[in-house]
């Protein structure tokens, strides 16, 4: 009797995710989610990286779908395809002091973002936590303040020889006689 092959061991499925979060980046959007963000299962731990000091959490985001407006027949009426997602910066839990105030001075204190560009609800989602991401982003970039400058020697020369110039020409352009 010829002898059995032990069973070969098989990894098992992947676990179900929501889709548009992946572990690693959300198109060019980091996403961190995993064992890493101390989460197995779904998105409870995963967060959405808006900058180097400052991740928010998903669970922190509050989404909402609707029909996307205008035209476009029997998908569009019936699919819930348009995405909104709102984060409230007042009761934020992993805002600093400083952030926060920043974000409520130049944003308000709900910031939202939408997409309905996409057919796929996915893509909105994805799309949506770009642009959230992205006016987070921008609203916590420290202004630097302009230092006015003064035209330099040789610039002021430069303009008042230009000028000079165009004085000349316009003087040639008259019609003879017309001198003053």
């Amino acid at each position: 009797m010829p002898a059995r092959a032990a069973p070969v061991a098989r990894s098992p499925p992947p676990l179900p995710r929501t889709p548009g979060i992946t572990d690693g980046t959300l198109g060019r959007l980091p996403i961190m989610a995993g064992p890493e963000a101390g989460e197995d299962r779904g998105t409870a731990g995963a967060v959405l990286r808006v900058s180097r000091s400052l991740s928010v959490p998903l669970a922190e985001l509050q989404w909402r779908t609707t029909t996307p407006g205008g035209p476009g027949g029997q998908h569009a009426n019936r699919t819930q395809s348009r995405v909104e997602v709102r984060f409230d910066v007042e009761s934020s839990r992993v805002l600093g002091p400083r952030q926060r105030a920043a974000l409520l001075e130049r944003l308000g204190s709900v910031v939202t973002a939408t997409a309905s560009d996409e057919r796929s609800q996915a893509r909105n989602r994805e799309l949506a936590l770009e642009r959230l991401a992205e006016r987070l982003s921008s609203a916590l970039r420290v202004q630097r303040p302009r230092r006015p400058t003064a035209p330099s020697a040789a610039a002021r020369a430069r303009r008042v020889e230009e000028k000079r110039r165009r004085g000349a020409v316009k003087r040639e352009r008259r019609p003879p006689g017309a001198e003053e």
